[in-house]
């Protein structure tokens, strides 16, 4: 036997011998309820690509969509699933959080309404009620989506529906809800006996946003935590990718309803919106985003972009 070969069979042997490594843990609170919105983040765990990177992993659904922030500020998680739009308003309102990555890259909010109802121009909103489930980020997407028909959020009335958001509008508690995502409200409204018509806020003046980003506490970060995490949240994205039937198939077995027409519709919705590279940052568009927020007086002053989203993996 070469010294080689006795010592990759020693090595072998002390691995067997030996307890499993300790995984670190971290702790991710969502947006919402599970839906395919969070497929990555699901496949990651059930197909072992968290552990693969050395990583436990609690996921954990929010009693409340707006509190995942305060939760990661609060150092009570790792990180959070929350929206880009939200994340400059919190930073602006001293919220120590970073985005760290991407879930979903393109705009999934929109102003959702009865097709054959009375709103059929954003104009029509005038003295009307529109729904939203995440205070501070639906009234500044509303402003500035009113701002273009010559209204401003005196000409409305806000009203938290928290995640009722189809029910109020079907059953004309609110005119309008926003927060509505395409890829989901729009198929259950239909479901429920009702046609919807969005309104998309990049058509209706606003720049263009990750909707779904992972936040973490801007003083705690963990580079290497999270830098591990988002490559198993870029493995299970390329896993849906490769085996679309496959993924489906694991993640609807998660949970009884997520076999359902409803999930099984927003997975084909949703699969093409996912961020290739999660770590990625697109600085152009959180800087652009920035600058229309102040543009809009939504905020006072406009922050660099490294105040508000960093690359974990980059060089600081």
């Amino acid at each position: 036997m070469t010294l080689t070969r006795f010592a990759t069979v020693l090595a072998a042997g002390l691995n067997f011998a030996l307890p499993a490594m300790a995984q670190d843990k971290l702790t991710l609170i969502l947006d919402w309820y599970v839906n395919p919105d969070h497929a990555p983040i699901v496949l990651a765990q059930e197909k072992g690509f968290f552990a693969d990177q050395g990583l436990e992993v609690e996921i954990v659904a929010p009693a409340d969509p707006a509190e995942p922030p305060k939760l990661v500020a609060a150092g009570k998680a790792d990180l959070a699933v929350s929206y880009q739009p939200q994340l400059h308003l919190q930073v602006h309102e001293g919220l120590p959080v970073v985005r760290v990555g991407t879930l979903v890259a393109t705009p999934l909010n929109c102003l959702l309404v009865k097709a054959d109802g009375p709103v059929q121009t954003v104009a029509d909103l005038k003295g009307r009620k529109v729904g939203y489930s995440v205070a501070g980020v639906e009234e500044a997407v509303m402003a500035a989506m009113l701002r273009p028909a010559d209204l401003g959020l005196t000409d409305i009335e806000m009203v938290n529906v928290n995640w009722s958001l189809v029910p109020a509008l079907l059953t004309g508690q609110v005119d309008a809800v926003i927060g509505a995502f395409r890829n989901f409200e729009l198929t259950q409204m239909r479901l429920a006996g009702g046609e919807g018509r969005c309104f998309y806020p990049e058509e209706e003046g606003l720049p263009s946003y990750d909707e779904l980003i992972f936040i973490a506490n801007s003083e705690t970060l963990d580079r290497d935590r999270v830098s591990r995490f988002l490559a198993a949240i870029e493995r299970g994205n390329e896993y849906m990718l490769n085996h679309p039937k496959d993924a489906q198939a694991v993640f609807a077995a998660t949970a009884p309803d997520l076999s359902d027409e409803l999930n099984t519709q927003a997975w084909g919705d949703t699969l093409p919106r996912f961020a290739h590279s999660p770590a990625a940052l697109d600085h152009g568009r959180y800087a652009r985003f920035e600058a229309f927020l102040h543009e809009a007086g939504l905020i006072d002053s406009q922050l660099p972009v490294s105040a508000l989203a960093l690359d974990p993996g980059a060089a600081e």
